[in-house]
């Protein structure tokens, strides 16, 4: 499960820290550069429910293994466009075939993991997740200094097909899938019932306002780095998303935390990191903004894992479509708030996005104390 994480993030998030060099080879604003991210998280989003269905139907592990290594053949077809359009295109493609992993994966966990230790579990996916998008902006950004974007793409589906290859070997079979039929009327159902529990549209909401803004802070830091006093590299630039691996620590940790302590007690502070980070990312020395940017990217990954994990455990045998159901509000977060905030950008540079983006998180935080009153399972 940390191959496959760690592969669909590659994939999915390699243009990110190419938006300024994309914006300026096409002609275009960034606000539409960033649409190369945003077509593949909005074409996950609407696909992860029929992924979920026919994860429910077909078994995730087969769904898993298909998704990962279609994505793969589509990540190499990027690298030969001849205009953004077409650029455009492959990436929903992209998108819409990596939806299959992540529609199953969290429901692979809550069936196949053991309860006490499923917080560990979900904290190492996570951590894949963290690491593959780390790993994808830092080669994107490296290979585009030394070659080009096209060949940056290229070596990313190239690493995309050696991890498809090694997550359809090494992961283990399901032992507790049982099919459930997909007709639309248990869906319906079963999608009336999730809508019911007192936690779990909540929890939606978090998944939407946390990965809107923490793909809001990334889209945009590379115009601000580019720019006085800080006149960064593409290279230098890149490098920047080494700060990933704070966020598969943080996965981990919260983990354990969660295992430890409950969701109740830790979610509510892992976002107050959050708010203090971009906090931090207002002033214009250079060693603060990597601090807030850490500090930022701990908190939201620490949000993701618990959760992700918390509705996988609420959602009980309707687990397959509740987390169906939270990473479409969760990519859907990407695709609305990352992309919109680009205006924000326009308006105030990177002091409009930090406060359209802190409006963002102080509305998180409520919604997170909420959830700090509910018992941690559905009664």
């Amino acid at each position: 499960m940390f191959v496959g994480g760690f592969a669909t993030f590659a994939m999915l998030y390699a243009t990110q820290p190419l938006l300024p060099l994309l914006s300026s080879e096409f002609g275009i604003s960034p606000a539409s550069a960033s649409l190369s991210v945003s077509a593949g998280t909005a074409a996950l989003a609407l696909m992860l429910i029929p992924a979920s269905v026919l994860a429910d139907r077909s078994g995730r592990e087969k769904v898993m293994k298909v998704s990962l290594a279609l994505a793969a053949l589509i990540a190499l077809a990027c690298a030969t466009v001849n205009d953004f359009s077409q650029l455009l295109i492959l990436r929903a493609l992209l998108g819409a075939s990596l939806a299959g992993l992540p529609a199953a994966a969290m429901a692979y966990i809550g069936e196949e993991v053991s309860p006490r230790a499923q917080g560990k579990a979900m904290g190492l996916y996570i951590a894949g997740n963290a690491l593959g998008g780390m790993s994808g902006r830092v080669l994107s950004a490296l290979l585009t200094d030394i070659g080009s974007w096209r060949i940056a793409l290229l070596t990313l589906g190239l690493l995309g097909i050696v991890s498809a290859a090694v997550f359809w070997y090494r992961l283990p079979p399901s032992r507790h899938f049982q099919a459930r039929a997909a007709s639309i009327s248990r869906i319906i159902d079963d999608a009336r019932h999730i809508s019911r529990d007192a936690g779990l549209p909540w929890l939606f909401l978090t998944a939407l306002l946390a990965m809107g803004v923490f793909i809001g802070v990334y889209n945009y830091l590379g115009f601000r780095l580019l720019e006085a006093p800080f006149n960064l590299s593409q290279t230098a630039i890149g490098a920047i998303f080494l700060l990933y691996v704070v966020g598969s620590w943080a996965s981990a940790f919260a983990g354990q935390l969660t295992d430890r302590f409950g969701r109740r007690k830790v979610q509510w502070v892992v976002v107050m990191i959050m708010i203090s980070g971009l906090l931090l990312t207002l002033g214009d020395a250079l060693v603060l903004l990597i601090a807030g940017v850490a500090i930022f990217t701990f908190g939201f990954f620490a949000t993701h894992s618990i959760s992700s994990g918390w509705v996988a455990r609420r959602g009980q045998e309707r687990r397959g479509l509740a987390t169906a159901i939270y990473l479409t509000f969760y990519y859907l977060g990407a695709s609305l708030i990352g992309s919109m905030s680009g205006f924000a950008w326009s308006l105030g540079r990177w002091n409009g996005i930090a406060a359209v983006l802190g409006l963002c998180l102080l509305l998180l935080l409520a919604i997170v104390l909420r959830l700090k009153k509910l018992p941690a399972d559905p009664t």
